[in-house]
């Protein structure tokens, strides 16, 4: 197995695991009460707004660990160019990646229009983040295993 298909398989299992343990914490956080008050918009972009810092730290973090583990068991050092494969890859990955997104946005979107309330609309948008997230990296995954 190459060091880009372990960091794929890596990056894949972080992303659920950040997002459902962030789900986790946050859940008996949510504000009873009123769906449309100002409490429960306060929570939602403090739950999008915790989620995208805790994300992007948990990754930075794990990709430091990943690179150090891999260096201490194999004696290597990880790849530090990219050649046209990985940048061929990496584009697959963004494409699909930034497809899901586009199309939660639009089905949140959607919600609003067919007058669901507006946590739904959040909820539609947290979970298309996460899924691009978990598409993207699945995508390089099979690229690197299959080809392309």
């Amino acid at each position: 197995m190459t060091y880009q298909e372990k960091k794929s398989i890596v990056s894949l299992i972080s992303a659920v695991l950040i997002f459902v343990f962030y789900c986790l914490y946050m859940y008996p956080q949510y504000p009873g009460g009123a769906v449309e008050s100002s409490e429960a918009f306060r929570f939602w972009g403090s739950f999008v707004l915790s989620l995208t810092l805790v994300s992007i730290l948990a990754h930075i973090l794990i990709s430091i660990v990943f690179n150090i583990i891999f260096r201490i068991t194999t004696g290597e050092k990880e790849p530090t160019f990219a050649d046209e494969l990985d940048q061929l890859i990496d584009l697959k990955a963004f494409r699909n990646s930034f497809f899901v997104f586009v199309l939660g946005f639009l089905l949140a979107m959607g919600s609003l229009v067919i007058d669901q309330p507006s946590q739904v609309m959040f909820m539609i948008l947290i979970a298309s983040g996460f899924i691009s997230d978990v598409t993207g990296s699945f995508t390089k995954l099979y690229h690197y295993r299959r080809g392309v």
